[in-house]
Protein backbone atom coordinates (compact mmCIF):
# COMPACT_ATOMS: atom_id res chain seq x y z
CA UNK A 1 0.00 0.00 0.00
CA UNK A 2 2.73 2.47 -1.08
CA UNK A 3 -0.14 5.15 -1.13
CA UNK A 4 -0.23 5.24 2.76
CA UNK A 5 4.16 5.30 2.95
CA UNK A 6 3.68 8.89 1.78
CA UNK A 7 -0.17 9.61 2.34
CA UNK A 8 -2.04 11.90 -0.10
CA UNK A 9 -5.46 10.10 -0.03
CA UNK A 10 -6.93 13.72 0.03
CA UNK A 11 -6.60 16.71 -0.34
CA UNK A 12 -4.58 17.93 2.69
CA UNK A 13 -1.25 15.92 1.13
CA UNK A 14 0.12 15.47 4.84
CA UNK A 15 2.68 13.06 3.71
CA UNK A 16 2.88 11.49 6.11
CA UNK A 17 3.93 7.51 6.75
CA UNK A 18 0.94 6.02 7.98
CA UNK A 19 2.05 2.58 7.68
CA UNK A 20 4.99 3.24 10.30
CA UNK A 21 2.52 4.51 12.89
CA UNK A 22 2.62 8.30 11.94
CA UNK A 23 -1.04 10.32 11.75
CA UNK A 24 -2.50 13.02 9.76
CA UNK A 25 -5.59 15.44 9.57
CA UNK A 26 -7.47 12.29 9.69
CA UNK A 27 -5.62 11.11 12.75
CA UNK A 28 -5.30 7.32 11.52
CA UNK A 29 -2.68 4.99 10.72
CA UNK A 30 -2.56 2.59 8.23
CA UNK A 31 -4.64 0.15 10.45
CA UNK A 32 -8.47 -0.27 9.73
CA UNK A 33 -10.80 1.03 12.07
CA UNK A 34 -14.79 0.67 12.26
CA UNK A 35 -17.45 1.74 14.37
CA UNK A 36 -20.51 0.49 13.43
CA UNK A 37 -21.45 -1.93 9.89
CA UNK A 38 -25.17 -2.43 10.10
CA UNK A 39 -28.27 -2.15 8.51
CA UNK A 40 -29.49 1.96 8.16
CA UNK A 41 -32.73 2.97 7.60
CA UNK A 42 -32.25 6.83 7.40
CA UNK A 43 -30.47 7.35 3.56
CA UNK A 44 -32.19 8.57 0.77
CA UNK A 45 -35.43 5.80 -0.26
CA UNK A 46 -33.36 4.84 -3.31
CA UNK A 47 -30.80 3.88 -0.93
CA UNK A 48 -32.16 2.37 2.80
CA UNK A 49 -35.66 1.35 0.80
CA UNK A 50 -37.27 -0.66 3.45
CA UNK A 51 -34.29 -3.11 3.92
CA UNK A 52 -31.85 -0.68 4.85
CA UNK A 53 -28.99 -0.08 3.75
CA UNK A 54 -25.44 -2.28 5.23
CA UNK A 55 -23.28 0.97 6.11
CA UNK A 56 -19.96 0.49 7.12
CA UNK A 57 -18.46 3.52 9.38
CA UNK A 58 -14.93 3.80 9.69
CA UNK A 59 -13.00 5.35 11.94
CA UNK A 60 -11.23 9.36 11.47
CA UNK A 61 -11.98 11.89 8.91
CA UNK A 62 -10.01 13.79 6.66
CA UNK A 63 -12.34 16.67 7.02
CA UNK A 64 -12.97 17.00 10.42
CA UNK A 65 -15.95 20.04 9.90
CA UNK A 66 -16.22 21.51 13.81
CA UNK A 67 -20.35 20.73 13.28
CA UNK A 68 -19.77 17.19 12.72
CA UNK A 69 -22.93 15.30 13.28
CA UNK A 70 -20.72 11.93 13.68
CA UNK A 71 -18.22 13.45 16.35
CA UNK A 72 -16.96 10.48 17.82
CA UNK A 73 -16.34 8.14 15.26
CA UNK A 74 -14.63 11.55 12.29
CA UNK A 75 -12.47 12.27 15.76
CA UNK A 76 -11.12 8.33 16.32
CA UNK A 77 -12.87 8.65 19.81
CA UNK A 78 -14.74 5.31 18.30
CA UNK A 79 -14.33 1.97 16.37
CA UNK A 80 -12.06 -1.31 16.69
CA UNK A 81 -9.06 -1.87 14.62
CA UNK A 82 -9.75 -5.08 11.92
CA UNK A 83 -8.51 -6.69 9.04
CA UNK A 84 -9.01 -6.68 5.45
CA UNK A 85 -10.05 -10.03 5.59
CA UNK A 86 -12.64 -9.58 8.70
CA UNK A 87 -13.73 -6.46 6.33
CA UNK A 88 -14.85 -8.36 3.61
CA UNK A 89 -16.79 -10.96 5.69
CA UNK A 90 -18.65 -7.67 6.80
CA UNK A 91 -19.92 -7.25 3.54
CA UNK A 92 -21.08 -10.50 3.26
CA UNK A 93 -22.73 -10.44 6.51
CA UNK A 94 -24.57 -7.17 5.57
CA UNK A 95 -25.80 -9.16 2.07
CA UNK A 96 -26.96 -11.84 4.22
CA UNK A 97 -29.29 -9.58 6.25
CA UNK A 98 -30.76 -8.37 3.20
CA UNK A 99 -28.86 -4.72 3.08
CA UNK A 100 -29.91 -3.42 -0.63
CA UNK A 101 -26.06 -2.28 -0.79
CA UNK A 102 -22.35 -1.42 1.11
CA UNK A 103 -22.49 1.86 2.14
CA UNK A 104 -18.77 2.76 3.19
CA UNK A 105 -18.92 6.21 5.32
CA UNK A 106 -16.25 8.08 5.49
CA UNK A 107 -13.73 6.16 3.47
CA UNK A 108 -11.62 8.57 2.16
CA UNK A 109 -8.65 7.73 4.06
CA UNK A 110 -8.78 4.04 3.83
CA UNK A 111 -9.19 4.02 0.11
CA UNK A 112 -5.96 1.40 -0.48
CA UNK A 113 -7.36 -1.52 1.76
CA UNK A 114 -11.22 -0.55 0.58
CA UNK A 115 -10.11 -1.52 -3.09
CA UNK A 116 -8.86 -4.84 -1.82
CA UNK A 117 -11.42 -5.42 -0.18
CA UNK A 118 -13.97 -4.67 -2.97
CA UNK A 119 -11.90 -6.87 -5.07
CA UNK A 120 -11.71 -9.73 -3.04
CA UNK A 121 -15.77 -9.41 -2.16
CA UNK A 122 -16.25 -9.47 -6.01
CA UNK A 123 -14.16 -12.16 -6.49
CA UNK A 124 -16.28 -13.95 -4.31
CA UNK A 125 -19.42 -13.51 -5.91
CA UNK A 126 -20.59 -10.51 -4.19
CA UNK A 127 -24.21 -8.95 -5.67
CA UNK A 128 -25.40 -6.32 -4.00
CA UNK A 129 -23.92 -2.24 -5.01
CA UNK A 130 -20.89 -0.84 -3.67
CA UNK A 131 -21.87 2.79 -2.31
CA UNK A 132 -19.14 5.60 -1.81
CA UNK A 133 -20.19 8.10 1.33
CA UNK A 134 -17.82 10.92 1.44
CA UNK A 135 -17.35 14.48 2.16
CA UNK A 136 -15.57 14.89 -1.34
CA UNK A 137 -12.78 16.01 -0.05
CA UNK A 138 -10.36 13.48 -2.09
CA UNK A 139 -7.71 13.85 -4.59
CA UNK A 140 -8.66 12.62 -7.97
CA UNK A 141 -6.09 9.85 -8.14
CA UNK A 142 -7.90 8.63 -4.76
CA UNK A 143 -11.18 8.46 -6.94
CA UNK A 144 -9.67 6.91 -10.02
CA UNK A 145 -8.58 3.74 -7.78
CA UNK A 146 -12.16 3.53 -6.91
CA UNK A 147 -12.72 3.10 -10.56
CA UNK A 148 -14.90 0.29 -12.01
CA UNK A 149 -15.64 -0.89 -8.12
CA UNK A 150 -18.55 1.72 -6.64
CA UNK A 151 -21.69 1.05 -8.29
CA UNK A 152 -22.82 4.37 -6.40
CA UNK A 153 -21.14 7.63 -5.29
CA UNK A 154 -22.94 9.22 -2.89
CA UNK A 155 -20.49 12.98 -2.27
CA UNK A 156 -21.39 16.00 -0.26
CA UNK A 157 -21.09 18.97 -2.13
CA UNK A 158 -20.83 21.36 1.33
CA UNK A 159 -19.69 24.73 0.63
CA UNK A 160 -19.11 27.07 -2.83
CA UNK A 161 -17.81 29.69 -0.16
CA UNK A 162 -14.25 29.65 0.45
CA UNK A 163 -14.24 31.45 3.96
CA UNK A 164 -16.97 28.94 4.85
CA UNK A 165 -15.12 26.08 3.82
CA UNK A 166 -12.25 27.52 5.48
CA UNK A 167 -14.14 28.23 8.78
CA UNK A 168 -16.02 25.60 9.52
CA UNK A 169 -13.77 22.75 7.76
CA UNK A 170 -10.21 24.27 7.74
CA UNK A 171 -10.29 23.66 3.80
CA UNK A 172 -10.44 26.68 1.98
CA UNK A 173 -9.77 25.07 -1.48
CA UNK A 174 -13.20 22.38 -0.46
CA UNK A 175 -15.08 23.51 -3.57
CA UNK A 176 -12.12 23.34 -6.08
CA UNK A 177 -11.43 19.77 -4.82
CA UNK A 178 -14.50 18.70 -4.45
CA UNK A 179 -15.71 19.59 -8.21
CA UNK A 180 -12.55 17.76 -9.45
CA UNK A 181 -13.46 14.40 -7.48
CA UNK A 182 -17.26 15.15 -8.61
CA UNK A 183 -16.67 14.93 -12.07
CA UNK A 184 -14.52 11.81 -11.67
CA UNK A 185 -17.31 10.33 -9.65
CA UNK A 186 -19.81 10.74 -12.79
CA UNK A 187 -17.37 10.05 -15.47
CA UNK A 188 -17.14 6.71 -13.60
CA UNK A 189 -20.76 5.93 -13.17
CA UNK A 190 -22.76 7.90 -15.64
CA UNK A 191 -26.39 7.98 -15.26
CA UNK A 192 -28.57 6.81 -12.48
CA UNK A 193 -30.36 3.22 -12.69
CA UNK A 194 -33.14 3.10 -10.43
CA UNK A 195 -34.56 -0.72 -10.33
CA UNK A 196 -38.18 -0.49 -11.65
CA UNK A 197 -39.48 -3.06 -9.08
CA UNK A 198 -37.48 -2.05 -6.21
CA UNK A 199 -37.02 1.44 -6.69
CA UNK A 200 -33.37 0.89 -5.67
CA UNK A 201 -30.49 2.46 -7.52
CA UNK A 202 -28.41 -0.07 -8.87
CA UNK A 203 -25.70 3.19 -10.09
CA UNK A 204 -25.64 6.69 -10.25
CA UNK A 205 -24.02 9.86 -8.28
CA UNK A 206 -26.16 11.69 -5.72
CA UNK A 207 -24.70 14.57 -4.15
CA UNK A 208 -26.18 15.65 -0.52
CA UNK A 209 -25.78 19.20 0.11
CA UNK A 210 -26.88 19.97 4.03
CA UNK A 211 -28.04 23.40 4.71
CA UNK A 212 -26.45 25.56 7.55
CA UNK A 213 -28.20 28.20 9.74
CA UNK A 214 -27.55 31.11 7.85
CA UNK A 215 -26.26 29.53 5.03
CA UNK A 216 -28.88 30.08 2.97
CA UNK A 217 -27.29 31.96 0.11
CA UNK A 218 -24.24 29.82 -0.36
CA UNK A 219 -26.42 26.62 -0.42
CA UNK A 220 -28.03 28.22 -3.46
CA UNK A 221 -24.60 28.83 -5.12
CA UNK A 222 -24.09 25.15 -4.59
CA UNK A 223 -27.39 23.66 -6.12
CA UNK A 224 -26.73 26.18 -8.55
CA UNK A 225 -23.60 24.95 -9.95
CA UNK A 226 -24.96 21.11 -9.53
CA UNK A 227 -27.64 21.67 -11.94
CA UNK A 228 -25.87 24.38 -14.37
CA UNK A 229 -23.31 21.52 -14.45
CA UNK A 230 -25.01 18.28 -14.31
CA UNK A 231 -28.39 18.48 -14.87
CA UNK A 232 -30.50 15.79 -13.98
CA UNK A 233 -27.77 13.30 -15.14
CA UNK A 234 -27.12 13.18 -10.87
CA UNK A 235 -29.57 13.41 -7.75
CA UNK A 236 -29.15 16.41 -5.43
CA UNK A 237 -30.55 15.74 -1.71
CA UNK A 238 -30.94 18.66 0.38
CA UNK A 239 -30.51 18.06 3.51
CA UNK A 240 -32.29 20.17 6.65
CA UNK A 241 -31.21 18.31 9.43
CA UNK A 242 -28.24 19.80 10.78
CA UNK A 243 -27.99 19.53 14.34
CA UNK A 244 -26.21 21.94 17.18
CA UNK A 245 -24.12 19.99 18.93
CA UNK A 246 -22.55 20.93 22.26
CA UNK A 247 -18.39 20.67 20.09
CA UNK A 248 -20.03 23.59 17.84
CA UNK A 249 -21.14 25.49 20.57
CA UNK A 250 -17.83 28.24 20.09
CA UNK A 251 -19.43 28.75 16.87
CA UNK A 252 -22.74 31.03 17.92
CA UNK A 253 -23.81 32.10 14.18
CA UNK A 254 -24.70 27.71 13.44
CA UNK A 255 -25.34 27.46 17.01
CA UNK A 256 -29.10 26.67 16.34
CA UNK A 257 -31.25 24.48 14.11
CA UNK A 258 -32.22 25.72 10.46
CA UNK A 259 -36.01 27.00 10.63
CA UNK A 260 -38.61 25.64 8.19
CA UNK A 261 -38.44 29.09 5.96
CA UNK A 262 -34.71 28.64 5.27
CA UNK A 263 -34.81 25.36 4.13
CA UNK A 264 -37.99 25.94 1.90
CA UNK A 265 -36.68 28.68 0.22
CA UNK A 266 -34.06 26.49 -0.96
CA UNK A 267 -36.28 23.84 -1.82
CA UNK A 268 -38.39 26.50 -3.75
CA UNK A 269 -34.90 27.68 -5.24
CA UNK A 270 -34.22 24.14 -6.52
CA UNK A 271 -37.71 23.80 -7.98
CA UNK A 272 -37.42 26.90 -9.46
CA UNK A 273 -34.31 26.51 -11.42
CA UNK A 274 -35.20 23.37 -12.99
CA UNK A 275 -34.79 20.48 -10.90
CA UNK A 276 -36.49 17.03 -10.86
CA UNK A 277 -34.12 14.58 -9.69
CA UNK A 278 -34.11 15.47 -6.10
CA UNK A 279 -34.66 14.40 -2.53
CA UNK A 280 -36.19 16.47 0.10
CA UNK A 281 -36.80 16.29 3.91
CA UNK A 282 -39.85 16.41 5.53
CA UNK A 283 -40.84 15.90 9.38
CA UNK A 284 -37.79 16.39 12.74
CA UNK A 285 -34.97 15.03 10.84
CA UNK A 286 -32.70 17.45 13.02
CA UNK A 287 -32.54 15.11 16.13
CA UNK A 288 -29.57 13.93 17.79
CA UNK A 289 -31.94 10.05 17.72
CA UNK A 290 -30.85 10.18 13.51
CA UNK A 291 -27.16 9.73 14.76
CA UNK A 292 -26.34 5.87 14.89
CA UNK A 293 -24.68 4.60 18.02
CA UNK A 294 -21.14 4.01 17.40
CA UNK A 295 -20.92 0.76 20.02
CA UNK A 296 -19.11 -1.33 17.38
CA UNK A 297 -22.15 -3.15 16.55
CA UNK A 298 -21.38 -5.40 13.51
CA UNK A 299 -17.71 -4.96 13.64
Amino acid sequence: MTSLESCKLCARNCGVDRITGRTGVCGQTSDLVVARAALHMWEEPCISGEAGSGTVFFSGCNLRCVFCQNHNIASGLAGKKITIHRLVDIFFELEEQGANNINLVTPTHYVPQIVEAINKAKNKGIQIPFVYNTGCYENLETVKMLDGLIDIYLPDMKYRSSAMSQRYSHAKDYFHVACIALEEMVRQVGDAIIDETTGIMQKGVIVRHLLLPGGLEDSKEVVRYLYDTYKDSIYISLMNQYTPLPHAKDYLEINRRVTKKEYDKLVNFAIDLGIENGFIQEGKTASESFIPEFNLKGV
